[in-house]
């Protein structure tokens, strides 16, 4: 279903209003979401954290897991959000910060128009009787910008890991009630070659900051067993 994502713009969306969403029904169908570096402890606390890879350049990016199944998120099941945190990626919707144009340095906000959270009568408005971006869309136009900032630094964090191929490739099997469930093209830091890496590799790592996404990451595998109750309990 097309959202109508369009530039914002005064004289087109000036009586537009963004409603605060109960259970962020525009990813029900998402099984993961990107995550940056900056947002690892808390998105570990809550979900599985792994990477996968772009097979267009070969770049590895940091998602949370929602579900244990390709189109299946285990947190929209009901009316509110089924979790205590949600990515970046799901909250900055509708908005989003995209290039002006093909290897452009510049950005533009853009607004997805048809989706539940956007109208015309109730939520944060957009802009004011004169035009003037209201207090709220600054607020997330900064909220954007710092996003952008924090997905270079973890484009970073992905290429140092992947440049000292700590990544690799894992398939894991759940056992859901003795069904087996597979979960296929994710990957982890390797643990072994993690602590093989000399002394001023790993130093490296600590100096710029990598140590606490990493950890966070292997840590979040425990959420592992949280996806698994989760959807018991919903066939249950």
């Amino acid at each position: 279903m097309s959202q109508n994502i369009q530039p914002l713009n005064k004289d087109v969306h000036g009586k537009l209003k963004i409603k605060h969403p109960k259970n962020f029904a525009h990813v029900a169908s998402q099984h993961l979401a990107p995550v940056v570096v900056h947002e690892f402890a808390r998105a570990a606390a809550e979900f599985p954290v792994v990477f996968v890879k772009n097979s267009d350049d070969d770049s590895f990016q940091p998602v949370a897991l929602f579900g244990v199944k390709q189109g299946e998120n285990l947190y929209t099941s009901t009316e509110r959000w089924d979790g205590t945190y949600a990515p970046a990626a799901v909250t900055n919707f509708p908005l989003a910060l995209v290039p002006e144009g093909k290897d452009s340095n510049n950005f533009m906000v853009v607004i997805a128009t048809e989706t539940a959270v956007v109208n015309e009568e109730e939520g944060n408005a957009l802009f004011d009787e004169k035009g003037e971006e209201t207090e709220y869309l600054l607020r997330r136009k900064e909220g954007l910008g710092k996003y952008m900032e924090h997905a270079h630094v973890t484009r970073g964090f992905t290429k140092a890991l992947a440049d000292r191929e700590l990544l690799v490739s894992q398939n894991l099997e759940i056992d859901l009630n003795g069904t087996k469930i597979q979960i296929n093209g994710i990957y982890l830091v390797d643990e072994k070659k993690l602590s093989e890496l000399t002394d001023e590799e790993f130093l490296d790592l600590r100096k710029r900051g990598y140590l606490s996404p990493i950890y966070a990451h292997l840590n979040s595998m425990h959420q592992i067993h949280r996806l698994v109750q989760k959807k018991a309990n919903q066939q249950a």
